[in-house]
């Protein structure tokens, strides 16, 4: 865990941070919050908040267009004043922000795969807890017979749903969210790590955004990562050319100079990018499709 609040002495400053509730949501609010006190050195304060995706939780996440579910009491903190900026895992940002917001930057992405769990001596599941249209799409010739169901809550929630409960014979999650939990296992789950050529991730997976009003970007573009900056930025745009959402089957990642990309319908395509602009790589996907 990270500390959340600095001595007093000579930081008369105390920014306030706009979170989720969820361990994991709260688990990223203090990782930025150590980058803003050990780079900016103020002080910092956590705002935990519950949103409309939170609350709905017998909702179809995907049919009631996800993302924004889980960022607008955030961003309305924001608009109101009543926080100095939020964060939000990358995955889950909508391509535009409201009027006067801003994403100011990208924390160092972790990993950004996708955990396969199924139970102990189990190969072939029978239901598969996602309401994810890109993961479904991408495990169908996996699983063609498998039934797909939602399973809502916090990522411990879901692993004792299936371990337990039995209401689903597995499920797959980002391996970030799992890490930063701590949970490199669960009893009676095994968990298989999805290389990004087999299950393309979400864009973003794996980073944590910082958003403020636009006014105040330029204060904290220092404590995101240069390379992390980059690649999101250009998943996310490729995301949006594809009017991306969670209503659609599409994964973007880049990783280590090659572009991952998958979308239901065209297929998945991979190319070295290193030496691209984002307008050659946007030109590249474009011709994909031809």
């Amino acid at each position: 865990m990270f500390l959340c609040k600095l001595n007093t002495v000579n930081s008369p400053r105390t920014l306030r941070i706009a979170t989720r509730k969820s361990p994991l949501a709260l688990w990223q609010a203090e990782r930025v919050a150590f980058l803003l006190q050990t780079k900016l050195e103020v002080q910092t304060e956590l705002l935990p908040m519950s949103t409309t995706g939170d609350r709905q939780t017998q909702w179809n996440l995907a049919e009631k267009g996800g993302k924004g579910l889980f960022t607008k009491e955030l961003e309305d903190a924001l608009i109101q004043g009543d926080a100095d900026l939020a964060v939000h895992s990358a995955k889950d940002m909508p391509t535009d922000c409201p009027a006067g917001l801003s994403l100011s930057a990208f924390v160092e992405r972790d990993d950004p795969r996708d955990v396969l769990i199924l139970k102990d001596g189990m190969d072939t599941p029978k239901v598969m807890a996602t309401g994810s249209p890109r993961r479904q799409a991408q495990l169908k010739d996996r699983f063609p017979q498998c039934e797909w169901i939602q399973l809502r809550g916090n990522v411990e929630t879901r692993l004792r749903k299936i371990a337990e409960q039995d209401e689903a014979d597995g499920t797959i999650l980002a391996a970030a969210g799992l890490a930063r939990l701590g949970l490199t296992g669960y009893p009676g789950l095994k968990f298989m790590h999805l290389p990004v050529s087999e299950m393309v991730p979400a864009a973003g997976q794996g980073a944590i955004a910082i958003q403020t009003r636009s006014d105040d970007k330029d204060e904290y573009v220092r404590l995101g990562n240069p390379t992390t900056q980059r690649d999101v930025s250009i998943e996310r745009r490729v995301l949006e050319s594809q009017g991306g959402g969670c209503q659609i089957a599409l994964g973007v990642c880049l990783q280590q100079g090659n572009l991952h990309f998958f979308e239901e319908g065209a297929g998945y395509l991979s190319f070295s990018c290193n030496e691209m602009s984002e307008s050659e790589i946007m030109k590249q996907i474009k011709d994909f499709y031809r």
